[in-house]
Order: C-alpha cells, then structure tokens, then sequence
C-alpha cells in the first residue's frame, strides 16, 4: 500500500451516521434585522449552540431562569409544621437561592449588580467572606478607585494605596472604617453584656439577645450604615442573612482584634455554631434549593456543604475561573459536589469558566432583570 493510500486512510475515516439528537453549532447571524439591537435575554439565547462558554453561560442563564420561576404549593395548603422555606408574594413555595461571592467581586463595580439582587429579594441568603462583609461598608463610607495591574507594591506602599487587582483603595478608607464601626461594637457589647446579666445560666440559648453570631453583627452593620447603595443595608432591610464563617479574616477581623484590648476585660462574643445551625435549617426547610456560587473556596463550599443537609440542591451555577486539576474544592465542577450529596444527581447544574465581573451583568440582565420589578 502506497504512503498516500495509508495517509488517506488515517485521515478519512469514515463517520457512523450522526444521531437525530446532534444539535448543530451555530452563532449569531448579524446580516439579520434580529441581531441588532438585541435584548440581554436575546443574545445569551442567541449563543446556547456557540460552543465553550458560551453555551455554558446560556444554560446557566435556564437554569436560573427555572430556579426562580419554580412554584411550590400554597402556604395555605399546608400542615403548619410544614409551612417552612421560601414562599413568594402570594404565598407560594418558591426555591430557596443561596448565593455566595468573594470579596474581589464586592470590591469591583459587580457590587451593584450584587446589591440589586437583595434589594429585589431575588436571593433568600448569601455567604461571603469577611472582605465581602467590610467592603460593601467602607464603599458607604469613601470609594475605591480604578488603577492598573502592573502598579508597583512599593511604590503604591509608600502612598498608602492598597490593589485590589487594577483597584486602589486608599488606606484612609480602612481609618474611615475602622472610626465608623468601633462606636458600633461599643454598643453591641454593650447589649450583649446586659442580656448575660438577664440570663444567668440560660445565656448559651441560640435564640437568647446574648447569643450574637457573625449573621446578627452583620445585620446590625447594615442596619447603622442605613446606605442605599450598601448590598448589607438591603440584607437587613429585607431579611435576607448573610452568613460570613471567616468574619476576622480581613480588615474587620482588625477592628474586632483591636476592640478586645479597648473593651477589656468584656469581649464582643460571636457565635459561629449558631449561624451554622441556622443555614443548614434553612437549607433543609427549603422546598427547592438552589446555589448561584461566584468564585470559589469558603464561600462555594459553605453552601454545597449547607445543602448536603438537605441531601442536595436541585439547582447549581458555578461562576469561576478554578481548574480542578489540583484537587481543589474551588475548581471542581458540580459532578464532583454530586458524589458528596451536595448536589442531587438529577439537579440541573453547570460551571461556567469565566471571571464573575464578565458574565454575571449579563446573566442578571437576562434572567433576574429581564422585567423591571414591582417593589
């Protein structure tokens, strides 16, 4: 056999007949009068068939699309033991959306599309990190700037400019800070001293005014900053908990260090096991759940790790640029979260490999945005 005829036969393999279910790639014809001008909505609809990310960042988009139009029986209709979880305006049972951010995100402008997610109650509970916590408050209180990547550490150091990636947070920030919240855990103390004398031997009951955790001080944080823009101040104002397990790894972690030398010998306590107990109840109350994560590490696994209580979440969205080649939890795919019971093996669920600041507007603009909302 000749070198072409073995060459050929290498590359023109022939191909079994493709499957009636094969679904062609395809993209956006801009030639047609439809794709001008398109709708959020329109285009991420436009790109389901495109391939890579951006079929994956469309079927994120159905899945959230599912997640929040999912309607449960009404309260009405149930055993009142069993009136729990999330219920709509009318009543409804509706998903109960548990969504998770690092403080890069909080830092970045993606705040705001953040912030319009609680303002709206279009989450039921957010876990964030400390940064996520204390950024949204020192916005209130001074803004963060935009810079560049390449700016030396050294010399930003001298100017006492702080990078957070191509953002400068000048450190007069964290002085204005730490100025606004040590009046706050002043009083917080404060309260909570005067409940122990109240409860004597009962002061470790969870549901006691003694019993403060990381969900209740960041409550009491929203409701003093009483700041529109701030995503906490509409977490308070909605009851919506915002759950924070590493609330000293960062500038507030500072404030509370230094707080327990100026309030000797009485030290602020919080909680942890309270607030724990409180998210795994209300994922295991929750009718539907689902998981909107963007980015990964604590934040990603204190949700899926809430919702193995439940046996799995029914609906996942993995927003981040994590590989799982290291084995780490921020980079798994949600397959991997099925095998701990973390997410149910027929959820609908999806990772989406993108940085959150690209693609989540786009996201909220197509699916939690797409109708202007009555409140």
């Amino acid at each position: 056999m000749s070198k072409p005829s073995i060459a050929a036969d290498a590359v023109l393999v022939k191909s079994e007949p493709v499957p009636d279910d094969f679904v062609e790639v395809s993209g956006i014809d801009y030639t047609k009068d439809s794709a001008y001008n398109m709708s959020a909505s329109d285009l991420i609809s436009s790109m389901r068939n495109m391939g890579f990310q951006a079929s994956a960042l469309s079927q994120a988009c159905s899945i959230i699309d599912e997640m929040t139009s999912w309607k449960g029986v009404h309260r009405d209709t149930l055993e009142e033991h069993k009136q729990k979880g999330t219920f709509d305006d009318e009543g409804y049972q509706r998903t109960t959306i548990f969504m998770g951010f690092t403080s890069n995100l909080i830092s970045s402008g993606l705040r705001d599309t953040l912030r319009y997610l609680v303002q709206h109650k279009k989450v039921s509970a957010i876990v964030a990190s400390a940064g996520g916590v204390e950024e949204d408050l020192i916005k209130c209180l001074a803004p963060t700037y935009m810079g560049d990547f390449t700016l030396p550490g050294k010399g930003l150091r001298d100017k006492g400019m702080n990078r957070i990636g191509n953002l400068l947070v000048p450190n007069d920030n964290y002085c204005k800070f730490e100025e606004w919240i040590v009046p706050i855990l002043d009083k917080c103390l404060e309260e909570q001293q005067e409940a122990l004398q109240k409860l004597g031997n009962d002061a470790l009951d969870y549901n006691s005014d003694a019993c403060w955790t990381p969900s209740k001080l960041i409550a009491r944080l929203g409701k003093e900053i009483n700041d529109e823009s701030s995503v906490l101040y509409w977490a308070y104002k909605n009851d919506i908990p915002i759950f924070c397990p590493a609330l000293t790894d960062g500038s507030i972690g500072d404030m509370l260090f230094f707080h327990t030398f100026k309030a000797s010998p009485h030290q602020l306590r919080l909680d942890i096991v309270a607030d724990i107990r409180r998210i795994n109840s209300m994922s295991m109350d929750a009718s539907q759940a689902g998981m909107l994560i963007l980015g990964g590490g604590l934040i990603k696994h204190h949700i899926c790790n809430a919702c193995l209580m439940r046996n799995g979440a029914d609906y996942a969205v993995y927003i981040n640029t994590g590989q799982e080649y290291d084995g780490s939890d921020a980079g798994a795919r949600p397959d991997e979260a099925v095998s701990w019971g973390k997410i149910k093996a027929d959820a609908k669920s999806i990772k989406v490999y993108a940085e959150a600041s690209l693609v989540l507007p786009l996201i909220v603009a197509a699916t939690f945005a797409k109708e202007r909302p009555s409140n």
